[in-house]
């Protein structure tokens, strides 16, 4: 068939996800090149970067994530694009995301009991409720942005495990927002909190929130970095000096995190912790609306709803991709990777390998086994994934069990994220029969 490389590159540019993962593409390479050759071309301000090599078939995927010891967290950590300058490099190395076992597991076991069954346990009947209040706010109106109503929920379930007070929630939608949709211009400098309704803690640290977005030599600011998230840090700083501080952040305080550690795991608590059910509650519903028949099933047979998140994070992987770097000279589907290289697997693409997938176009919330890969596996494995799936599961059954007649809002389409990371969805507007 042949590729040219602008084509390859198509999978890197956040430009072509504003339409759609490119499952198309994916579907092409798979057969041809999967593990295939990615330039890295500028972006907008961005600078372009080295290139990567992209693997798009779940064996390879698997291989890959199960490995730390040929394919890296630590290297050059997670993220296609590399930090900015060594000290940033250096920072992001703590957190546990980027780190490769021993120090990964150590990490993982410091906050591991914050997802126990019996942890997830005590929070069900909350998650329960507070979807339930979300739907019966907006019920009478008979339409909503669904996008906008998901985001709540992570937000204020994230709250409630680190122990940050109600009326500061809205900071981590914002710290989300920089991090995840820097890509996005909606996004990219988010500032949604109001200062009044915050407390003197959340006031205190919008005062560290960076006053310019280019450094001095008119590069961008990497919205990953220590200087763009100032004003997080310094909550996160101020939030463990209070007095019996709540949440895993008192566990963090306990287990004797250096600063670093502790930074970088209030990071991964605000930001990492909330995009998946942020993304995949809309992505659920969208793709369960696009399938009738399969939105019908699902409201006549409640019992598919475990199956029905299963197949909705198989078909709309919250996560497009993530990063390793090889530790060593190797091979990996017939290809010779240098030791350094970037190493790029994406989720969305082993999602639909029709080696794996029968019919792997086709949404089915009885599919099984389903082998997905959209929360990692290996030692990386999403230690949330328990939480995220309580999460979908309730909001898609009270959504179709409270919401008569659901569709889509055929005068204003979904609105997607504009991320080469991110699956996500700035926008779901949908209708609903009212009766008042």
């Amino acid at each position: 068939m042949g590729f040219d490389q602008a084509r390859v590159n198509r999978i890197f540019l956040p430009e072509t996800y504003a339409e759609g993962v490119p499952y198309d593409l994916f579907r092409e390479l798979r057969a041809e090149s999967p593990v295939c050759w990615v330039e890295e071309p500028a972006v907008g301000d961005w600078p372009g970067g080295t290139g990567y090599w992209a693997v798009l078939r779940h064996a390879d995927v698997k291989h890959v994530l199960r490995s730390p010891e040929l394919f890296s967290s630590n290297l050059g950590a997670t993220q296609i694009r590399d930090p900015d300058a060594p000290a940033d490099l250096e920072f992001v190395r703590a957190m546990m995301l980027n780190q490769d076992p021993p120090d990964h597991s150590r990490l993982r076991r410091i906050v591991a009991a914050a997802f126990t069954p019996r942890a997830l346990a005590e929070l069900s009947e909350a998650i329960g409720n507070r979807v339930r209040e979300l739907i019966d706010a907006v019920r009478p109106a008979g339409a909503a942005d669904l996008a906008r109503l998901a985001a709540d929920l992570p937000v204020w379930t994230l709250a409630r495990v680190m122990g940050v007070p109600e009326q500061d929630r809205q900071l981590l939608l914002d710290w989300a927002n920089r991090v995840i949709g820097y890509q996005d211009a909606d996004y990219a400098r988010s500032s949604t909190a109001d200062p009044s309704n915050l407390t003197d803690l959340g006031r205190a640290a919008l005062a560290h929130r960076p006053t310019t977005w280019t450094t001095a030599d008119g590069r961008p600011v990497n919205p990953r970095s220590r200087a763009a998230l100032a004003d997080m840090y310094a909550y996160a700083h101020a939030l463990a000096r209070r007095p019996a501080p709540g949440g895993v952040l008192a566990r963090t305080l306990r287990a004797g995190l250096t600063v670093e550690e502790f930074e970088t795991m209030f990071f991964l608590f605000a930001v990492a912790g909330n995009e998946t059910v942020r993304n995949g509650v809309p992505g659920a519903l969208l793709t369960l609306l696009a399938h009738r028949d399969q939105y019908e099933l699902l409201r006549v047979k409640p019992e598919l709803t475990d199956s029905a998140v299963e197949e909705a994070l198989r078909f709309w992987p919250p996560v497009v991709h993530i990063r390793r770097t090889a530790s060593r000279d190797l091979e990996l589907g017939g290809r010779s990777i240098r030791r350094g290289e970037k190493v790029v697997v994406y989720h969305a693409a082993a999602n639909r390998d029709e080696t794996v997938f029968p019919e792997p176009d086709r949404f089915d919330i009885t599919r099984s086994p389903n082998d997905h890969v959209s929360f990692g596996y290996g030692p990386h494995f999403c230690l949330g994934a328990q939480l995220a799936r309580l999460q979908m599961r309730f909001a898609l059954r009270h959504l179709v069990d409270s919401l008569p007649g659901l569709q889509l809002d055929p005068e204003r389409p979904p609105q997607r994220l504009v991320s080469n990371f991110q699956n996500g969805l700035k926008s779901l507007p949908v209708r609903w029969e009212s009766k008042g």
